[in-house]
Formats: C-alpha cells, sequence, structure tokens
C-alpha cells in the first residue's frame, strides 16, 4: 500500500525529531542552581548522558564529578545534543544565555523549564522560533527542588508533537502532564498554584507564630492544622463550581467573613503577631460588602478579583 503523500513530511519531521529506537538518550541542562541541578543528577540516574552549561564553574564541577559532561560555552553546549533544557531565574536570563549563541540553534529543541508568566513564556517561545528552534515550556511543581518527591509532577505546553517527540527523554524529571499548544499555558496553572501556595504559606506562619507567642506548642497545633487541611478540597471543589457561576456570595456571610477576619487580627495583635495578611483577607470582605450593598444584590471576591462589578 503506497503511503499517503500528505502525511510524508510529518512522517519525515518525526522521523527528524524522535532518535533511534537503541540510541543512546543525551540531553543538554543549561542552568545549575538547586533545580537545574536536581534535574542533572535525575537525568544521570535514568543513565541519560548530559551536558551541562553555567555561569559559575564550581556548579558545572560538582556535576562533572557526578557523570556529566563539560560544556565550555553555550554554542559548545547547545551542539551538544539535540534537546537543551533551561532551568534559568526567569525568561530574561534565556535570552542574556542563548543570546551569546544564536547561529547554533537552528534546528534545536529548547524546553524551558523557568518560572516567569504565561506572556513572558509566549514571548520567549517566539523569540527562539524565529531563531528556528522548536520550543516547549514547562512549570515544575515540585517540593523544594525534590523532583523525585511523590507530589511532584511537571506541567508542559506548546506544540504537541514537539513534547511528544521528546516526552520519554524528560520523562526521568518528574511525571508529566501536557496541558495544551499555548506556549503559555504551563505557565499559567503554574503561577495559580503558587497563588495558592503563597498565601497558605504565610497563613501558616502567622497560624504557628500565634500558637507560640500565646505560650502553646507548636507542635501540638500541627495535627488539627493538617485535619483541618483535609477539608480543603471539598471546598476547592464546591468554590470552583461557583466560581464558574459568578462566585460564591451572599451579604450576611460576608459580613460574617469581615467580622471573622476582625477576630483573628484581634488573636494575632493580642500576642504581638503581625496581622497584615489578615487584614488584607478582611479588606476583600468590606469591599465585597460595599459592593453588595451598592448593586442591592451579593457581590463576590471572586468577581472583584477579576475586575467585574466593582463598587465605585
Amino acid at each position: 500500500m503506497e503511503p499517503d503523500p500528505d502525511q510524508l513530511p510529518n512522517e519525515k519531521w518525526k522521523a527528524h525529531l524522535m532518535p533511534e529506537q537503541n540510541a543512546p538518550r543525551s540531553v543538554t541542562v543549561v542552568g545549575l542552581g538547586p533545580m537545574g541541578q536536581a534535574m542533572v543528577r535525575a537525568f544521570l540516574d535514568a543513565g541519560v548522558e548530559v551536558t551541562v552549561w553555567n555561569r559559575s564553574e564550581d556548579k558545572i564541577t560538582a556535576m562533572v564529578e557526578l557523570g556529566a559532561k563539560r560544556a565550555g560555552s553555550v554554542a559548545e553546549a547547545l551542539d551538544a545534543n539535540l534537546v537543551t533544557v533551561l532551568s534559568l531565574t526567569h525568561y530574561a536570563a534565556m535570552y542574556d544565555v542563548l543570546g551569546q549563541a544564536t547561529d547554533r540553534l537552528a534546528g534545536k529543541v529548547i524546553a524551558n523549564l523557568s518560572s516567569d508568566s504565561p506572556e513572558q513564556a509566549r514571548q520567549g517561545a517566539a523569540w527562539v522560533r524565529k531563531h528556528g528552534a522548536e520550543f516547549i515550556s514547562g512549570g515544575v511543581m515540585s517540593a523544594g527542588d525534590n523532583i523525585a518527591h511523590p507530589a511532584s509532577y511537571i506541567f508542559y505546553s506548546g506544540p504537541r508533537e514537539i513534547f511528544d517527540a521528546h516526552a520519554e527523554l524528560l520523562r526521568p524529571l518528574s511525571p508529566q502532564e501536557y496541558l495544551g499548544s499555548d506556549d503559555g499555558l504551563s505557565q499559567v496553572f503554574y503561577q495559580a498554584l503558587l497563588t495558592i501556595f503563597h498565601p497558605w504559606l504565610l497563613a501558616f506562619d502567622q497560624a504557628t507564630a500565634m500558637i507560640d507567642r500565646s505560650g502553646h506548642s507548636i507542635a501540638q497545633f500541627v495535627p488539627f492544622a493538617i485535619r483541618s487541611a483535609a477539608a480543603f478540597p471539598y471546598f476547592m471543589e464546591e468554590f470552583s463550581v461557583a466560581n464558574q457561576n459568578g462566585g460564591w456570595a451572599s451579604l450576611a456571610s460576608l459580613k460574617m467573613m469581615d467580622a471573622g477576619a476582625q477576630h483573628i487580627i484581634d488573636a494575632s495583635e493580642e500576642v504581638g503577631v503581625d496581622a497584615t495578611f489578615s487584614h488584607t483577607a478582611q479588606a476583600y470582605w468590606r469591599k465585597a460588602v460595599a459592593a453588595s450593598e451598592e448593586r442591592g444584590e451579593p457581590v463576590s471576591t471572586y468577581a472583584l478579583m477579576r475586575g467585574e462589578r466593582e463598587s465605585s
């Protein structure tokens, strides 16, 4: 049976991207902060040959001692392998680094696993493609730099065929969650989850400071905090449904949340604990109360955060 001529370009492209089944797996890692070093170790543990480059020589040496290969320059790092994984502070660093060797980008694949805004990821993808390389973006959801933790995984986005071609090579890093073709989508989900995590972290600091400054044991308190957190999935499911329909709100409930925030503020400040975080939460409840009273109908904090129906 003759192959479909329309399929030939795609098959040729896949043959170019996908290594032969028995060929040694190899990858370049650029950026050797704690996360980049964790990625190098994960690749090496999986039997992947790794070439590394970093601005500071001592970090390169540490990885070479583990079995990685040293690249003397960014150009040499790009030349070493088809796929280069970036683990940098932000996307601006990508331009600084890859800008040293843009003539080496043609035909390569850049997997940028650095954190930044979704729009920065989209602009970075366009810049990489302008120089002849393919691009996928990633957001690493991990317990610190412990990418081997059972809770760790990586969001990916970008062209599906590019992700599929290299998913097996990248698999040692963490379980994979491909989200879609939008280059910024991995950062949308990644930053949204950090939006939940950061307030939780501050709230936990405030809560445990309150316990300690009250003269009681943080260790005694923590099991109850964990027990309380077991209800969070329920609230997420309930409020996700509500937020798809404009958000949860009733005037009486909003006023109750305002009063509850004041009680938290009082309990914290009575023992000298900074309650700035709770004042911020209270400000949102009060803003929703004011908007609801002005409009004569409940206005949710979700609607306010979306920039909708805001009180003037």
